[in-house]
């Protein structure tokens, strides 16, 4: 059974309720259970953190034994060199989502540290985005 681990990063918490605008108005929980009922043939975990180093230390954790993570850094993906750099030094395959198209937001939004680490990138078309990269983690 493929293993895959969902990884969102600070203020992805709030999904539901906060810029509900940009993000939509559903929280990722509820989402997830959705990806769980879809996928019952795989093992599908979810883990969000505010904090850099507890990303950090949950894709180490895994990023040796799991078949994929799909990680949507928040904030983290324009600033960490230090989440790169975990990615970089796993072996586990890693898709960067971003729920909103970071290409129409701030200028600042518009660079990835972590994408270059990353298998591919699936930014803009909403949760629907962690679909698509489940799908692709558990094609190739």
């Amino acid at each position: 059974m493929k293993k895959i681990l969902i990884v969102n990063g600070p203020n992805l918490n709030l999904l539901g309720r906060r810029e509900t605008d940009i993000y939509g108005s559903v929280a990722f929980e509820d989402y997830f259970k959705i990806l769980k009922n879809k996928y019952k043939n795989i093992e599908l975990e979810y883990f969000q953190s505010n904090h850099e180093g507890a990303l950090i230390d949950k894709i180490h954790e895994v990023g040796f034994s799991y078949d994929g993570i799909i990680l949507n850094g928040g904030a983290y993906t324009h600033t960490s060199i230090a989440l790169a750099d975990a990615i970089a030094a796993i072996e586990t395959p890693v898709v960067e989502v971003h729920i909103s198209n970071i290409y129409k937001r701030e200028s600042y939004r518009k660079h990835s540290y972590t994408a270059v680490n990353c298998v591919g990138c699936i930014t803009g078309l909403g949760l629907k985005g962690y679909e698509l990269a489940l799908q692709f983690l558990l094609e190739n």
